[in-house]
C-alpha cells in the first residue's frame, strides 16, 4: 500500500485552500497521480468551491484535505458534510487543520477534540487523531498572512476518518409480525367514578355563577383604526435592501440582475485557473483549455460563460 494508504486504480480528491503554496500543491498532485496511475483519477478542488463542483455521490476512494505542505485550511460543517457525501462507503479521509490548544483563548478556531466531534457528526466513523505538531516557520507565516493570527496556542493536527460501509439513506427490511390478535368479546369495563368525572350535565352549569367575557372589551382604540393602505403593500425587491430578486419579481430587478450577469466577465474563484485542468474546479469556465500566463486575456465562447 502506497503513501496515504493509496493503491493504484483508486479515485482520489485533493482539496486545497488559498493558503496552499502552488508549488507544493503541484508536487502533491504529481505524487498522487504517480500512485494511482493515469485515466484522470485525481481531482483537485478548492475548499470554497467544493459544494459547487457537483461531484457525484460516493465517487472517491480517498480524500486528502489540507494535506498540502504549508496549508492552514479550515473546514466548516458544510465542507465536512460534502466530503462525507462524495466519499465511497469504506473510503478514507485524511485531513489536516489548524487547531487551538485546550488552554488557548482563541474561540474562532476549533480545538482538536471539537474537530473530531465535527467529523463524527458529518457521518464519518473510526475518527482518530494521527499526529499533532507545532507550526513550522512556513505555516506560521501562512497563518499570519491569511488568517491574521499569531501562532501562539496554535497547532497543526492530522486526523483520519472513514465512511461506514453503507450509503447514507440506505434501508433494510425489518421482520415484523402483522398477525391479528384475538378479539375479546364484550366491551371493556369502565369504572363508574371515572365515567362520572368526565361527564358534564346541564345541572353542573349555573349561569348566575359564570363570568362571561365581553368580546368588545378585548379590542382597544388602536385595533379599531383603519390601517394605512401603504403599510399593507409588500415592499419591492429594491426596497428590501437585498441584491436579490423575489421569486415572482415584478419591479424589474430580476431583469436587471440577469443583464448584469450576461455582461459580466468570468472571474476566477480560486486564482489558479491559468495552471491547467489539474488545478481547475469542476465548474471552471476555462475547463478544457490549455494553461496560460497570469493576466493574459482569454476569449471565451458564449456557452462557456457561467458562474465559476
Amino acid at each position: 500500500m502506497g503513501e496515504y494508504g493509496i493503491v493504484p486504480g483508486q479515485r482520489v480528491a485533493i482539496i486545497w485552500d488559498s493558503s496552499s503554496p502552488v508549488e507544493a500543491l503541484k508536487d502533491l498532485v504529481d505524487k498522487i497521480q504517480a500512485l494511482v496511475g493515469a485515466d484522470n483519477r485525481v481531482s483537485v478542488e478548492n475548499v470554497n468551491q467544493l459544494s459547487q463542483s457537483a461531484h457525484k455521490e460516493s465517487g472517491f476512494d480517498v480524500i486528502l484535505s489540507g494535506m498540502v505542505p504549508g496549508s492552514t485550511a479550515q473546514h466548516s460543517a458544510e465542507v465536512l458534510a460534502e466530503i462525507a457525501r462524495i466519499l465511497k462507503p469504506g473510503g478514507c479521509v485524511l485531513l489536516k487543520e489548524l487547531v487551538a490548544t485546550e488552554s488557548g483563548n482563541n474561540s474562532r478556531i476549533k480545538t482538536a477534540a471539537k474537530l473530531v466531534t465535527a467529523l463524527t457528526l458529518s457521518g464519518l466513523v473510526e475518527v482518530k487523531e494521527l499526529q499533532k505538531e507545532a507550526l513550522n516557520p512556513e505555516e506560521a507565516q501562512s497563518v499570519q498572512e491569511h488568517l491574521g493570527y499569531q501562532n501562539n496556542d496554535l497547532l497543526i493536527v492530522q486526523i483520519e476518518g472513514k465512511k461506514p460501509n453503507f450509503e447514507v439513506g440506505s434501508s433494510s427490511q425489518l421482520r415484523l409480525s402483522f398477525a391479528k390478535k384475538p378479539v375479546t368479546s364484550g366491551k371493556p369495563s369502565v369504572d363508574s367514578a371515572t365515567a362520572k368525572l368526565w361527564t358534564l350535565s346541564a345541572s353542573d352549569m349555573n349561569d348566575e355563577e359564570m363570568d362571561l367575557l365581553d368580546s368588545d372589551e378585548l379590542l382597544d382604540s388602536d385595533d379599531l383604526k383603519k390601517p394605512d393602505p401603504s403599510s399593507l403593500r409588500a415592499p419591492s425587491c429594491k426596497e428590501t435592501g437585498k441584491k436579490k430578486a423575489c421569486k415572482n419579481c415584478t419591479c424589474g430587478l430580476a431583469e436587471e440582475l440577469e443583464q448584469e450577469k450576461k455582461s459580466a466577465q468570468p472571474k476566477s474563484a480560486c486564482g489558479n485557473c491559468y495552471l491547467g485542468d489539474a488545478f481547475r474546479c469542476a465548474s471552471c469556465p476555462y475547463l478544457g483549455m490549455p494553461a496560460f500566463k497570469p493576466g493574459e486575456k482569454i476569449l471565451l465562447k458564449e456557452n462557456q460563460l457561467h458562474d465559476a
